[in-house]
């Protein structure tokens, strides 16, 4: 269906599109304007966040894997 190559060129290709606009898009000011709030903003070290970015993307990989290219042994 799907040759290895063209997959992980894909997938390398999503990673490398989305992987650096996304951040902009999840800054929140840092107060609001004059509304007080229970939750407070929490900084995560980078590392953390690039560890469980690559975990998800690990994991839609093997989702991907399984469902378009995994052959079961009896067929």
């Amino acid at each position: 269906m799907f040759s290895q190559k063209t997959l992980w060129g894909s997938l390398t290709a999503l990673v490398l599109l989305t992987g650096t606009s996304s951040v902009a898009f999840a800054e929140m000011p840092a107060h609001s304007s004059g509304q007080t709030s229970q939750f407070q903003r929490i900084e995560q070290p980078l590392g953390l966040k690039m560890g469980v970015a690559i975990a998800g993307l690990g994991l839609i990989g093997l989702q991907l894997w399984w469902f378009l290219l995994y052959k079961s042994p009896d067929s």
